[in-house]
């Protein structure tokens, strides 16, 4: 019973961490840095950014609660001081949460104190950034030894950063093409922050794949590779890769297709809302996408890997 409240807690802080770290860098690098269009314009940016705050401190709080009941065998068990002070004060998980509790309550506190713009930006996105390096603490990375392990656990955290700087920049795209915003010099600035992120998705697309890689290596291995298809971890990351591909699929046509119309629409106002529909869909497909590789994340890490089987 505990397990499921488990994966999801973990599902909760995966998403708040890569929403609070991805979406305030965006905000920095993709938008204007004042007037029309800038981060600090958009009155929806602070919400955003302070629920994910929220969620995410309220999960890792409930999270590491959990996580002791199921290792100390009940709830009763679990909420006992003498076991949460154990966990927290002996075990990388739970100094982590400490961390991951102690960030995003600063985060939270920043939104609700200072005002939309850079300076605020620039704090959630290193609050978020120790926030999301800190999640490697709850895989297996962290549980590699020996001349592996630290390659292994730096692996896990330049993903999950990576991972971070996408979903936020997909959260945010989101909100800019809601039907209820925008006009056309609003959609001018999405279609340059658009194009400018192509190269940013490059690079990224190769990170997550290059540590993929090798996690992949520690987590598998060569001589289990069977163990893709006969074990509950292989078919689940098999799953994942899945979801990935198509995840990289949208991600092209938008590049390539999408956001090369919408340029070419933008002084049209009869095509222009067809192509923002069209732009609409795919990202709200790939942000959905994104979201189901993070839930299959946090059921693979309650899992033993295929190279442990």
């Amino acid at each position: 019973m505990l397990e499921p409240a488990v994966i999801f807690l973990r599902l909760v802080q995966f998403a708040g961490a890569m929403i609070l770290f991805g979406s305030s860098l965006f905000l920095i690098y993709a938008l204007p840095r004042a007037g029309p269009g800038s981060g600090a314009q958009l009155n929806w940016s602070p919400r955003l950014l302070g629920w994910s705050a929220a969620a995410l401190l309220a999960a890792t709080l409930l999270g590491l609660a959990a996580q002791t009941s199921v290792l100390a065998g009940s709830i009763s068990e679990g909420l006992k001081l003498s076991s949460l002070t154990a966990v927290v004060s002996t075990m990388a998980l739970g100094k982590a949460a400490i961390v991951r509790a102690v960030a995003a309550g600063l985060a939270l506190s920043a939104v609700l104190v200072l005002r939309p713009g850079r300076p605020l930006f620039w704090l959630c996105t290193v609050l978020g950034a120790i926030i999301t390096a800190s999640l490697a603490w709850m895989g297996h990375g962290a549980a590699t030894e020996g001349a592996g392990g630290p390659v292994h656990l730096t692996a896990d955290i330049v993903h999950a950063l990576a991972a971070g700087v996408w979903i936020g920049a997909l959260v945010v795209f989101f909100g800019l093409l809601r039907p209820t915003t925008g006009d056309a010099g609003d959609h001018s600035a999405v279609h340059r922050a658009l194009h400018g992120f192509s190269g940013v998705g490059s690079g990224l697309v190769a990170v997550l794949v290059g540590t993929g890689l090798v996690n992949s290596w520690f987590l598998v291995g060569p001589a289990r590779i069977s163990g893709l298809w006969t074990t509950p971890y292989g078919q689940l990351l098999l799953l994942k890769l899945l979801l990935f591909a198509g995840m990289l699929g949208l991600a092209a046509a938008n590049r390539f297709r999408l956001t090369p119309a919408l340029g070419a629409a933008l002084e049209d106002d009869e095509t222009r809302p067809d192509a923002l529909a069209a732009l609409r869909r795919s990202l709200v497909l790939e942000t959905a996408l994104a979201f189901l590789v993070l839930a299959l994340i946090a059921w693979l890490g309650m899992l033993a890997p295929v190279s442990a089987q």
